[in-house]
């Protein structure tokens, strides 16, 4: 039977587990003013976790029971801050590509206000020092730890973006607002970090299933209590939203002195230290992937030609998979350990590259495009760990050939990384984003060195 969750106590020896945590303390002093409640069966503590704050069950934990409930008014979003109103009658100035613009701005605000509602929550992460996001690293440990992960492009990307957004929308709504916001203050390193702190720690409220596809998603927000809890693929609770509240419910039972986590999503190990700073040790990360870039295939239909006419030939089949929007100079097929996770346009590339001269000249005649995608059942099975063996000899060539460069591109060999990655004394010499990087790349090496082996003709 399911447990209410209770008003939070002020005996520590109910929530915490390590008592001399001042800003843990004050942090649960406040959840209980404004109404957060906790199950007596779980306490908040740096011991016993995998990383930094967590969650541990301190009693046998049964499914379905609620762990902890959050109202509405203790949810940090651009609609609850103090300058709720500023903000939304600057909306039109502040819209980005990122959306995160009003709650960054909240976040600066509330962050540097002593008397902040929010100050208790927010004094968890002082000067923000344990993110440790590639971000935060040299360009060069991104370029020779994670080279060919994908995570250095993406990083640079973000960089770029973050610049840009505080430089021609932030910076300008804070000059207009001196009575609220300071430049010299709330200036780019602060407005870097607590992009880095929105990534790791913030919750996106699903679209509801009856809401158009093409809506937008809806904005992040900040969420006390509930951003306490560590990831894991294998995670045992998860979030619930109503109108009224946030609530953090078991999915299975979980055993006294177990950890209890959340899940961020099906999240591979690059995307985890992208986005959040951390990785899931290999194995246990049952979602990671190895991303090929597209133009990969297509590099090794080049490598297989034989003449300019073919290379012309292909050269066209390409530019024909633009306009289908089925292929992009910077879009990738997504490997996961059991098949590709992109059925629709691998099958639609495949098919079209290896297309004799005549096959592609009636099909560009007839426009019947749509007849290059099959049945989703049919793309599925051609590409989950069983089928991938038995694809046609050329499509497997150019997926062997494509996986071939995509391995080219990183440093080092899967062998010398096994042999660390099983070296205890080495492994440990490692810092913490060289075992990180590490992780990545192993696991991403060990998916397509098992499409390589899929792949042989």
């Amino acid at each position: 039977m399911a447990s209410d969750a209770k008003r939070l106590k002020r005996d520590s020896s109910q929530t915490i587990d390590n008592s001399a945590d001042l800003p843990l303390r004050n942090f649960l002093s406040w959840c209980e003013t404004v109404g957060i409640t906790l199950s007596d069966k779980v306490c908040l503590s740096k011991e016993g976790t995998v990383a930094e704050y967590g969650m541990l069950a301190k009693d046998d934990i049964e499914e379905g029971e609620t762990l902890f409930v959050i109202p509405r008014r203790a949810v940090l979003s651009q609609s609850t801050t103090k300058v709720k109103t500023v903000l939304e009658e600057g909306k039109d100035s502040l819209e980005s590509s990122s959306g995160w613009v009003p709650l960054l701005l909240a976040l600066m605000l509330e962050y540097t206000t002593p008397e902040s509602y929010w100050r208790s929550y927010l004094a968890l992460w002082p000067d923000f020092k344990m993110l440790d996001h590639p971000m935060f690293w040299s360009k060069g440990e991104r370029d020779s730890l994670l080279q060919g992960t994908g995570v250095p492009e993406a990083v640079d990307t973000d960089l770029a973006n973050i610049q840009n957004e505080y430089t021609d929308i932030v910076l300008p709504f804070i000059r207009s607002h001196p009575d609220l916001w300071n430049p010299e203050k709330h200036n780019f390193e602060l407005y870097k970090s607590l992009v880095a702190f929105v990534m790791a720690y913030s919750f996106q409220e699903p679209v509801e299933d009856d809401e158009d596809d093409e809506a937008d998603p809806n904005p992040p927000m900040m969420v006390p209590m509930g951003d306490m809890l560590n990831h894991t693929s294998n995670h045992n609770t998860n979030l619930e939203y109503s109108p009224e509240a946030l609530k953090m419910v078991s999915v299975c039972c979980i055993r006294a002195g177990e950890e209890v986590f959340n899940t961020y999503g099906q999240m591979a190990n690059w995307q985890l230290l992208h986005m959040y700073g951390f990785i899931e040790p290999y194995p246990s990360n049952t979602n990671d992937t190895a991303d090929i870039q597209m133009t990969s295939v297509y590099k090794a239909a080049l490598q297989g030609s034989q003449s300019e006419s073919e290379k012309r030939l292909l050269v066209e089949k390409w530019e024909l998979l633009c306009e289908m929007e089925m292929v992009g100079d910077k879009g990738v097929f997504i490997f996961s350990q059991t098949g590709s996770l992109t059925d629709t346009e691998l099958y639609a590339t495949l098919k079209v590259l290896c297309l004799s001269a005549e096959e592609f000249e009636e099909l560009r005649a007839s426009e019947a495009w749509e007849e290059v995608e099959d049945e989703p059942e049919k793309m599925a099975l051609a590409f989950s760990e069983e089928g991938i063996s038995k694809l046609k000899p050329a499509w497997k060539q150019l997926v062997h050939g494509a996986a071939r460069i995509t391995l080219d591109s990183f440093a080092g060999d899967l062998e010398a990384d096994k042999a660390v990655m099983d070296d205890e004394g080495a492994y440990g010499q490692l810092s913490c984003r060289q075992k990180c990087a590490l992780q990545v790349r192993y696991g991403q090496k060990v998916i397509l060195h098992q499409l390589l082996r899929m792949t042989q003709t």
